[in-house]
Parts: structure tokens; sequence; C-alpha cells
């Protein structure tokens, strides 16, 4: 396994647009729109933070599969390709993390 894992679950998602609300969460998430999603995205985020805190590794595993996929969902959602956010990660690599939040401050 490896990274190529959330390109494919990128166009998975995509290609639930189009399947049956009965036969598949991801299209009832997208057809429940972006609020709901991002409230699910919190959810499992919750869920990830407590996991992080005091529950086992696999735990902590699991429920960040969750948080990715309730992250690419909310995306797709709204439009925004993961592409894209993989650009905005790319971009940061080239400086530390306190010059790009000292610059995203102006």
């Amino acid at each position: 396994m490896n990274s190529d894992v959330l390109s494919r679950l990128v166009e998975t998602i995509k290609a639930r647009r189009t399947e049956s609300a009965e036969k598949s969460y991801t299209r009832q998430l997208l057809e429940a729109g972006p609020e709901r999603c991002a409230k699910k995205l919190g959810e499992e985020a919750v869920e990830t933070v407590i996991a992080g805190v005091s529950q086992s590794d696999d735990a902590l595993r699991a429920e960040a599969a969750d948080l990715l996929y309730h992250l690419m969902v909310l995306l797709e959602a709204r439009g925004v390709a993961f592409d894209d956010v993989l650009a905005v990660l790319e971009a940061r690599t080239t400086q530390s993390g306190l010059a790009e939040k000292a610059a995203r401050k102006l």
C-alpha cells in the first residue's frame, strides 16, 4: 500500500455520485450537501483526537482513515480538487512552518 490509495479513494468518491443512494453511503453524504459532509468530518475529527490521546494505535489508525475519507467527501461536495490541496501542501514544504504561518497573517 502507498499514497496512491488516496488518489484511488478520490476517484471512487467521484464515481459514487452516479450510484444509487440506497446502495452508497458516499452518495447519501454528497446528496446531503457540504454542510452535512462538514458535520461528519467534524465528528470524525473529534473521534480521531480521542483515539490519539486515549485509545490504541489500531483505533487511531481506523479513526485517521475515517477522517481522511470524510475530508475527501467534503472536498468532492465542494468541488475542490484533491490535487489542489496537494499543491498547497507542496508549496508549504519550501519554507519552515513558522515562516508559512507568519505569511498567512498578512
